[in-house]
């Protein structure tokens, strides 16, 4: 039988680590010394001493312009926000006593946060106290490079421009409507073909991925909609709708048949039936996900949620 091995000490350390992680993260030496609050030289030195340590230049530093990862940088990258990871999830095991508590980065899409975020908020934070639960809206594409750069932990987005470096569950699935003002001549149809609208005019959601949706359903009739006003903002596509300066396309659904100024709304389903639209939640899938995490995702799969 072999003899046990003697563990080594590394040529770095976690505190090296951190910095170069944390200068990845935002771009710069100086950003990143003023979000771990230590000067802009000891950050520089600690990657300088950690390059040496490697025997391999990680980045390349340009005044002005940045830090910029060498292909030896992106390797390590990965690795040490693993190893940082695992020790963070070490020191809270053992000093937490088995409770699960840090914080957890919720990223959400912003029309699908007044359906998620409720029960994460309320039911998950009861059952778990100690775990400091923030959101961050953005849209899909700053979910997905946040994800990557470790400033969120998990989001929850549509099933379309998922990047392929990403983890998922799916959790439900929504069908496209029409959105009409309640005194549309069309109102009282109970359902609509996407024809019937291509003269009238269209109050677009333009929020990637929301606006090429709309456009895809269009076009896959072989039809080009009028598009009036774009939005970003879900209610304002709903106000201006109410207002009768438009029809919406929109996949999430509201209880409240409402606009913010009061004006009465009416969903109606398309037909012929358009490809139903996936609510996804996503996670980065080469990093160590802690304990607290894992917890989340556990909770957000086992969750009714309302469609």
């Amino acid at each position: 039988m072999s003899e046990p091995r003697e563990p080594t000490l590394p040529a770095f350390t976690l505190r090296q680590l951190a910095y170069f992680v944390a200068a990845a993260n935002e771009g710069t030496i100086a950003g990143a010394a003023e979000l771990l609050h230590v000067s802009a030289s000891a950050m520089s030195d600690a990657i300088t001493e950690l390059e040496t340590a490697m025997r391999e230049r990680l980045c390349v530093r340009r005044r002005a312009h940045g830090l910029t990862l060498t292909p030896a940088g992106q390797q390590l990258l990965a690795h040490a926000r693993r190893v940082l990871a695992e020790a963070e999830e070490l020191q809270r095991s053992i000093g937490g006593a088995g409770q699960l508590s840090g914080p957890v980065v919720i990223g959400c899409y912003p029309t699908l946060a007044p359906t998620i975020l409720p029960s994460l908020l309320q039911d998950f934070a009861a059952l778990h106290p100690e775990v400091e639960l923030s959101i961050r809206e953005a849209t899909q594409d700053q979910l997905a490079n946040e994800l990557r750069s470790g400033r969120i932990d998990v989001a929850f987005v549509y099933d379309m421009l998922v990047p392929a470096d990403t983890e998922r569950s799916r959790l439900y699935e929504l069908q496209a409507h029409v959105l009409l003002a309640a005194e549309h001549p069309l109102a009282n149809r109970e359902s609509l073909e996407l024809r019937e609208l291509i003269d009238e005019d269209l109050i677009l959601l333009d929020a990637q991925p929301s606006s090429e949706h709309t456009l895809s359903v269009f076009a896959a009739q072989g039809l080009r909609p009028k598009i009036r006003h774009r939005t970003a903002s879900y209610e304002v596509v709903r106000t201006l709708v109410a207002r009768g300066l438009g029809y919406g396309i929109l996949v999430s659904r509201v209880a409240n048949p409402g606009s913010y100024e009061g004006l009465q709304l009416v969903a109606k389903t398309i037909t012929p039936a358009v490809r139903p639209v996936a609510v996804d939640m996503i996670w980065a899938a080469e990093r160590l996900l802690p304990a607290r995490t894992r917890a989340l995702i556990e909770f957000a799969r086992d969750v009714d949620w309302p469609q």
